[in-house]
């Protein structure tokens, strides 16, 4: 990746271009094959990645309705086109959400996959009900952490997992119990009524044993390489939702919801935000600032 000056972004029909502040970003995503492809599966290199994006509506396309220039916003930048890791990016503007003036652009960053994934993950998938248990892997990460603050605010009794200098990180969030996926007897809990699995393999099959008969299994990390006996497994991959939007950014400005950044770095240090083995709590977030002659970006080669 490099940082270079690419053409301010054309707007198309229904298409927001939005004057980024903030861009949160997935390290895997230039794995993905949307990142280097169109929706017609055309090469598309080189890309700007970035998928989670905070700014100022700066121009309306033809057709757009229900947002206006000079608004804040924040949202889901479209798989299959140049994204959030720049000073401006074009959106579909269905995917996009007004931003409550109170919250800060770089904390609304760390919100759309993460927040959404938490979202439909718990309740769309799971349907996750007041009263009922849920085990949530990944508990401390920054989707499980959304997840774990979602369960308990909807009424459930939630147990995450993690590591053990996890711990209590996790029951600061709001957990009723914790287990060290390392050393603890995650088969000998309770039955639970829906596991939310960020992680996968061996941790899905231990996670069979302990669901309750009707239970969901939901997991974003893979298709599920068998069904549990007793339950149903389901594997999804988030996807945008204004009104959902909406109702997190209500639940941030209410102080009822609290996305964990770990970092926040100028949009010069982009590419190196995306090497591996780094280990923090929480959201690497990059910071825009828009130059006054060049329109700049990320791009992935």
């Amino acid at each position: 990746m490099t940082l270079t000056d690419i053409d301010y972004p054309p707007s198309l029909e229904n298409d927001v271009v939005v004057r980024v502040h903030a861009a949160g970003f997935t390290r895997g995503e230039l794995t993905w094959a949307g990142t280097w492809v169109d929706r017609a599966g055309r090469d598309r290199s080189p890309s700007v990645p970035g998928h989670e994006v905070a700014g100022v509506v700066a121009e309306l396309g033809f057709g757009t309705t229900g947002l206006t220039v000079g608004q804040r916003v924040f949202g889901l930048t479209d798989w299959t086109r140049n994204g959030s890791l720049a000073e401006y990016v074009a959106v579909e503007a269905r995917n996009l959400a007004p931003l409550p003036a109170s919250v800060d652009f770089v904390t609304a960053a760390a919100v759309p996959i993460s927040g959404l994934t938490a979202w439909q993950g718990l309740f769309d998938h799971g349907c996750l009900e007041t009263g009922q248990t849920v085990l949530i892997h990944g508990a401390a990460g920054s989707v499980g952490s959304i997840a774990v603050q979602l369960a308990r605010d909807a009424g459930a009794r939630v147990v995450g997992t993690g590591r053990a200098q996890d711990r209590d990180f996790v029951m600061e969030l709001g957990a009723d119990a914790f287990v060290d996926l390392q050393s603890d007897d995650l088969e000998g809990i309770d039955p639970v009524d829906v596991v939310f699995d960020v992680i996968g393999g061996e941790v899905f099959e231990r996670s069979l044993g302990v669901l309750r008969a009707g239970g969901r299994i939901v997991t974003m990390a893979e298709p599920p390489p068998r069904q549990p006996r007793i339950g149903q497994a389901i594997f999804f991959v988030v996807e945008p939702d204004r009104a959902r939007l909406v109702y997190l950014g209500r639940r941030l400005q209410d102080g009822r919801l609290r996305p964990i950044v770990g970092a926040v770095r100028p949009l010069g240090e982009a590419a190196a935000a995306f090497e591996p083995g780094q280990r923090i709590r929480g959201r690497t977030i990059i910071a825009v600032t828009v130059a006054d002659s060049n329109d700049s970006a990320a791009d992935a080669r």
